[in-house]
């Protein structure tokens, strides 16, 4: 990986990663889908495979945040039922990472994700609200996850259709998310740091800098859930996802 120098960064640059790094402590306060948002804007900050070595630790630091804020609202089975999904998605996305073909990774998620906004938003609508419980469910969503979360950092599509399919209400699924998510940017940690070598001391003072904005983001974002309604969240969340798919076109 390159190396980067705090003093290289053009105004621009510092300015988008900024900005991503508010939407990171919205998005960790629970107004989830718009990571999207983030991982776009970090990409043309700093380039695309670059980008995940500066995220990672400011996700963490979002993460934090979030399970000292919703830890009481934590639902450990599902966390439980999907984890080690997710981690053996992590593992397979480190080994295919730096040979994917991005436009084939680009269109083939904005597909998946379409597809799985469609049936989670039809499977709301039906007159039976059954919860899926074969493994078959948690095993694909939570392995599409892990490796998503690997190789860009958009696992929040696959994670969210999992807890909303769960019917988890607003807090529960925010806070239940968190404990997750922490888990497995601590995870991902090693890898970034000693396999793809996309986290550096240099990249560290970067996001040392950002964490504020994660901080400004975070209250925003905690003010906007309160006043969020638990049916509006979840026909939010499939909108926000949805968009975030297109939007991943564009990364």
């Amino acid at each position: 990986m390159q190396l980067f120098i705090v003093s290289d960064f053009s105004t621009a640059s510092w300015v988008l990663a900024f900005l991503a790094s508010i939407v990171i402590g919205i998005s960790k306060a629970g107004i989830k889908g718009i990571a999207i948002i983030t991982v776009t804007l970090m990409a043309l900050a700093f380039g695309a495979k670059e980008s995940t070595g500066f995220m990672v630790p400011l996700l963490i630091v979002g993460d934090i945040f979030a399970v000292i804020y919703y830890n009481r609202h934590t639902q450990w089975k599902y966390i439980i039922r999907f984890l080690p999904w997710m981690i053996l998605g992590v593992l397979i996305g480190v080994f295919i990472g730096k040979d994917l073909d991005e436009n084939t990774f680009r269109y083939g998620m904005t597909i998946i994700i379409i597809s799985s906004v469609i049936m989670m938003y039809w499977w709301d609508k039906k007159k039976s609200k059954s919860v899926p419980t074969h493994w078959a469910f948690a095993g694909s969503i939570g392995i599409m996850a892990g490796i998503t979360t690997m190789i860009g950092n958009l696992a929040g599509a696959f994670s969210n259709i999992f807890f909303l399919a769960m019917r988890l209400p607003k807090n529960e699924f925010i806070g239940t998310a968190a404990w997750l998510f922490f888990i497995v940017n601590v995870f991902k940690l090693p890898f970034h740091i000693f396999v793809w070598k996309t986290i550096t001391i240099d990249t560290l003072l970067v996001d040392a800098k950002l964490s504020s904005g994660i901080i400004l983001g975070a209250f925003i974002g905690v003010r906007l859930v309160k006043i969020i309604k638990d049916d509006f969240y979840r026909k939010m969340i499939l909108i926000l996802t949805a968009i975030g798919a297109i939007l991943i076109l564009f990364r």
